[in-house]
């Protein structure tokens, strides 16, 4: 089964090897069917603590890092292809 990856900014990186990143998507609602925005936050893994607030990242799924964790930063968003 194929990882997933996502794409997202970071909103906070106050903790150590721990970035937060707030992935927005564009659902249908069923009954409406029109477009909303959905949006929630991911804890990934930044092994060198090298993003900042506001970067746009790309992270994929991994094991378990902590209970928390379980996503881990590979590039930045505009990289990603």
């Amino acid at each position: 089964m194929p990882k997933r990856i996502l794409e997202g900014v970071v909103t906070s990186n106050s903790r150590n090897k721990t970035i937060a990143v707030l992935v927005t998507r564009r659902v249908m609602h069923p009954k409406y069917k029109k477009y909303v925005s959905v949006s929630k936050k991911y804890h990934a893994h930044d092994e060198k603590n090298e993003k900042n607030l506001g970067d746009h990242v790309a992270i994929c799924e991994t094991k378990p890092i902590s209970k928390s964790k379980c996503w881990v930063v590979v590039a930045n968003g505009s990289e990603q292809t």
